[in-house]
């Protein structure tokens, strides 16, 4: 995408967020590109990614030598979102491609972990993220968006009160999340919450969680499962509700306190009912992990899930999807 639009005539602009990147990055040489191109580049690098430091140091000089605009942060907060916005000159007028995900623009952790990467051509999220770039670089972290989910100033809101539109379901609500860890206590008070409404909640998180699932009359209606692969799971996915009430967002944050109230970090609506069917496809094998997966006790100990008669690896079954695609 970056490539193409480097040289596209139409492309003015391509403004971007990035956490880490790898020693070697043609991201980076696409971004230079766009730059002599005469495009208009901007690029917020975060300089205390832990372990990658210098190669953010080292990369931002050399984007800074091509003419990109780098701005370094903010003083008191990580800029951990992962999202990047390109705006065309088209016959109709601006248009804007927008592009979230829950992973780095790194190619050596692409190698290793497991992400999302949505590309949407959505007006109104190109908006909200033509707004966020537009407080960025004049470092306001109060803007208001519209579709997008953004900490520090709103997403903890936003995610609160789409749980509460769930508990107000009672038993006929729902709620799914795939996160690496959970451990804020405003969330999990109303996680609980929403269990003792009798909402359905679901979550897989591969790492800490401090809450504990199935305790009678607090978490009964909370299960959580770990599963641990060949490749790291990294992806973030929010879902409140059912079938046409369904709301979907990928997310760079997981439910922790550093994510929520001392990072930047961007969740998108998942608009598309292809992509939405694509997420539920890896949400389904997650479900039927019989081999890497481990549910989470109430004592806090977790047992192996041995349901089904058959083997099934979700991320082996997701690069056998990928093998019949090609």
């Amino acid at each position: 995408m970056l490539r193409e639009a480097a040289s596209d005539p139409a492309v003015l602009s391509i403004k971007i967020t990035i956490y880490r990147l790898a020693r070697q990055a043609k991201l980076v040489e696409y971004l230079c590109a766009a730059a002599e191109n005469g495009k208009d580049v901007t690029v917020m690098i975060e300089l205390r990614a832990r372990f990658d430091e210098q190669n953010n140091i080292d990369w931002s000089q050399r984007l800074e030598e091509a003419g990109c605009r780098i701005l370094y942060g903010f003083d008191s907060y990580k800029v951990h979102s992962k999202i990047c916005l390109i705006t065309r000159r088209e016959r109709n007028g601006i248009a804007y491609i927008t592009q979230v995900g829950t992973g780095n623009y790194n190619e050596k952790t692409a190698r290793q972990y497991t992400d999302l990467s949505y590309i949407t051509s959505n007006r109104e999220i190109g908006m909200d993220a033509s707004a966020f770039f537009k407080d960025l670089a004049i470092g306001n972290l109060e803007g208001t968006y519209h579709r997008l989910l953004v900490a520090p100033n709103s997403m903890k809101t936003r995610i609160t009160a789409l749980i509460d539109r769930e508990i107000a379901k009672g038993p006929k609500g729902y709620i799914f999340l795939k996160l690496n860890a959970i451990t804020d206590l405003d969330l999990i008070q109303k996680l609980r919450e929403a269990s003792q409404a009798g909402v359905q909640v679901e979550m897989i998180v591969r790492g800490i969680c401090c809450i504990l699932p199935q305790v009678e009359g607090e978490t009964e209606n909370i299960r959580v499962t770990s599963i641990v692969g060949r490749y790291l799971e990294h992806a973030r996915i929010y879902c409140f509700g059912k079938d046409a009430e369904e709301l979907m967002f990928i997310s760079s944050a997981d439910f922790m306190t550093r994510n929520m109230d001392h990072r930047v970090e961007v969740g998108c609506p998942i608009d598309s009912p292809q992509v939405r069917q694509k997420i539920h496809r890896i949400i389904e094998l997650q479900r039927m992990d019989n081999t890497k997966a481990r549910r989470m006790r109430s004592d806090g100990t977790y047992r192996r899930v041995t349901t089904g008669k058959l083997p099934i690896g979700a991320q082996d079954a997701l690069m056998e999807d990928v093998k019949e695609s090609r």
